[in-house]
């Protein structure tokens, strides 16, 4: 039988634990014993060597054995889903059984070792000595027994927390590998429109474009299985996007960023400035707001890490919650953020002013290395 067959039927951390606590017992065994012999002197008591060899080491030995085979069929009797009232029944009869048991092995070596002479030998003086003791060990072995179902129940739990941890992860990735794979078209497709036009204006322009487009899908490529990205990276994959931007605008369009450079290596979802800039042209431009002005800042606030991105453009017309429902760019990144940060996080999109021009939206997100 191999190491893994073994393991299958023996856990060693259980029959340790088994172990140790009936070393307990025994140490109160032997401090009573000490206690009596010193207090008593008058009784007469087995010698020291007797006492520890036969009363103690043979007696651990018996009941460590006893108790593993016991820890074994307890694991069967979890796997088959015995009803409790059978279960105890089982055990009440097993806890009798350990004290026979006992009792038969203490009586075989006594005979062996010539300490009870065969003839001597008295069956009802050995059950005596087993009804002396049978609520001790009673008492015993449902401790014991109560260690290796705590100790089951626990290990199960453990197995339980593990298992659902690692599919909340894989849920968690599947879902982030579904949006990320719904996000990159959508932006692909609209900036193939831009060089489109710009191919018939400028084709200088345009291979500088398409030159920008291809760093872009590079960094988003090499990053497509991170959920999350340091602030670095993603300013640095936004600088290809705004530079499509800045070639197919001109001069109507201004970016600035205000950025805590302590803020760097902090991690925030992958992806996640660039459908904001995007959606802020969308809405920005008007008849009436021709030249727009859009500020990036991102900074530190109560352990938190604050993006605000706004515009002067077109106020909205719309609230947040109808903009997430019509504009796949927005939902796709609420989703993002509920999935990486469940309710620990805030996003909203809303006027700057009730009068004035002007949209802002901010998230906010734990801050974290």
């Amino acid at each position: 039988m191999g190491i893994s067959a073994i393991k299958k039927y023996i856990d060693l951390k259980l029959i340790m634990l088994l172990a140790g606590f009936y070393v307990l017992f025994d140490i109160v065994f032997i401090a009573r014993y000490a206690y009596m012999r010193a207090n008593y002197p008058n009784e007469v008591f087995e010698p020291w060597f007797d006492f520890l060899v036969y009363n103690i080491l043979i007696d651990f030995l018996v009941v460590v054995t006893y108790m593993s085979l016991i820890a074994i069929s307890t694991k069967r009797f979890l796997h088959k889903n015995y009803s409790w009232v059978k279960i105890i029944i089982i055990h009440t009869i097993f806890s009798i059984l350990i004290g026979l048991i006992i009792r038969l092995i203490f009586d075989l070596v006594g005979i062996a070792t010539g300490q009870i002479p065969f003839s001597e030998y008295q069956v009802a003086e050995s059950l005596s000595r087993f009804m002396y003791v049978i609520h001790l060990n009673f008492l015993i072995y449902f401790a014991m027994v109560f260690i290796i179902y705590t100790y089951y129940y626990v290990k199960q739990v453990k197995e339980a927390e593990k298992q659902r941890g690692m599919l909340e992860t894989q849920l968690v990735n599947t879902r982030m590998k579904m949006l990320s794979s719904q996000l990159q078209p959508h932006f692909l497709f609209n900036t193939l429109n831009s060089i489109a036009v710009l191919a018939d204006l400028d084709k200088e322009k345009a291979k500088d474009t398409i030159a920008d487009l291809s760093d872009f899908l590079r960094e988003i490529l090499y990053s497509r299985n991170d959920n999350e990205i340091t602030l670095e990276k993603e300013l640095r994959t936004l600088e290809y996007y705004l530079n499509i931007l800045n070639v197919r605008f001109s001069d109507h369009l201004t970016i600035k960023k205000d950025i805590d450079q302590n803020l760097l290596n902090k991690k925030i979802p992958a992806l996640l400035l660039q459908p904001l800039i995007e959606n802020s042209i969308k809405h920005g431009y008007s008849y009436d707001h021709t030249d727009l002005h859009i500020q990036i800042s991102v900074k530190e606030r109560d352990n938190y890490l604050i993006i605000r991105v706004a515009n002067n453009g077109k106020a909205l017309a719309s609230k947040h919650e109808e903009l997430l429902q019509n504009g796949v760019g927005l939902a796709n990144i609420n989703d993002r953020l509920r999935n990486l940060y469940h309710d620990d996080y805030f996003f909203e999109i809303s006027n700057i002013s009730e009068n004035g021009a002007g949209v802002q939206t901010i998230i906010k997100i734990p801050l974290h290395d």
